[in-house]
């Protein structure tokens, strides 16, 4: 096994295990349409061998970014069959990550809605938005009744995405969002049949990933999680309750089959991913995210101790185009530019260079 051989994921191909992580770039105005801009920028990157979306919005209240794409419109589908066809015509595989933001917005992003959670606890932070930084407003608790509409819109997004032509989808449950509010403590407090233990705590998630594969097929969706990410409020700092709820969570899914499981944690290779992957009995795609950047070296070692079957690469792929090409033949790789991965515009997304191999 190496980095750059094909790898089957569920109903998915891959002809490489480079996997371009979730990547929210804010390109998609004000309408959340994919346009001529995002189109470029995901068919620049089809040689990598699955392509993730940026989290894409499943309801107007779930919109966590101001620029941010929807799946909720009819507009917003017809932007996204055209980012699948440009990538599909360069042989390249797309799915999209379905992300509810939970209570990581504001109604001056979202539209003038109401902000939804497990529990009417805000953020201790701010966040961007039309008029400027603001603090995260006290979010409305979702009852049962309206934890089970945000179920159905989710299926509604994937049923979307799939007529749109992606590949398939990805269930955001990680980096603090909603779905990942539902599994920390720190985060659901409630007392109902969605919180209290930790089978309570995963039993959303659970719903809304079984409810996503039976409409659209267990091989065409992936679940995103980052146990013990402790980001924005959702802190799961207690190693045998993180286990125990994501023990939880895996063993529930892993009757269902799906195409993958993708898991952000800063040792993929440590003990905690590893039992997940056992119990998962299924594909995993690892991703040491956020701290630190995945470089060549470590994406190669991770399937060659057959630590995962893909790894998750952002920012190199977002700087590199032709990434794969470039870690295959070990070529220099471009540096990305912090300053405009949340711009607007060209910049620092469709411009940077590609490996100009000389001609002998």
């Amino acid at each position: 096994m190496d980095l750059f051989s094909p790898v089957t994921l569920g109903d998915l191909e891959l002809a490489n295990r480079v996997v371009m992580a979730p990547l929210t770039r804010m390109r998609s105005g004000a309408s959340g349409v994919p346009g001529d801009l995002v189109v470029e920028h995901y068919a620049q990157r089809a040689g990598v061998g699955l392509i993730i979306t940026e989290g894409t919005y499943p309801r107007f209240e779930s919109q966590g970014f101001v620029g941010q794409p929807g799946i909720v419109t009819d507009e917003q589908v017809a932007g996204w069959r055209r980012v699948a066809e440009a990538v599909h015509a360069r042989g390249g595989r797309i799915v999209m990550q379905l992300m509810h933001a939970g209570r990581v917005t504001h109604p001056d992003v979202n539209g003038g809605r109401r902000v939804e959670a497990p529990s009417a606890i805000a953020i201790d932070a701010a966040g961007h938005t039309e008029q400027g930084k603001q603090a995260y407003p006290v979010p409305h608790a979702l009852t049962v009744e309206e934890a089970r509409e945000v179920r159905d819109d989710f299926v509604a997004a994937a049923r979307r995405a799939v007529e749109a032509g992606l590949d398939g989808v990805e269930v955001h449950g990680a980096n603090g969002y909603l779905l990942h509010e539902f599994l920390s403590p720190a985060s659901n407090q409630r007392d109902d049949v969605y919180g209290g233990s930790p089978e309570a705590r995963a039993r959303f998630v659970v719903e809304v990933v079984t409810a996503v594969t039976e409409a659209v097929g267990a091989g065409k969706v992936g679940l995103r999680i980052s146990p013990e990410h402790n980001i924005q409020g959702a802190l799961e700092t207690d190693r045998d309750d993180v286990r125990a709820t994501y023990g939880t969570l895996i063993d529930a899914l892993r009757p269902l089959g799906l195409a993958y499981l993708s898991v952000l944690h800063a040792e993929p290779a440590g003990e905690l991913v590893q039992e997940l992957r056992r119990r998962f009995d299924g594909p995993l795609i690892a991703n040491s995210g956020f701290g630190t950047v995945t470089t060549r070296a470590e994406a190669v070692e991770l399937i060659e101790a057959a630590h995962a079957e893909a790894v998750a690469v952002g920012r190199a792929v977002l700087a590199n185009p032709d990434l794969v090409e470039r870690w295959a033949g070990e070529h220099p790789e471009n540096e990305p530019n912090p300053a405009t991965f949340y711009a607007a515009g060209a910049e620092g997304y469709t411009d940077y260079p590609t490996l100009q191999l000389s001609q002998s």
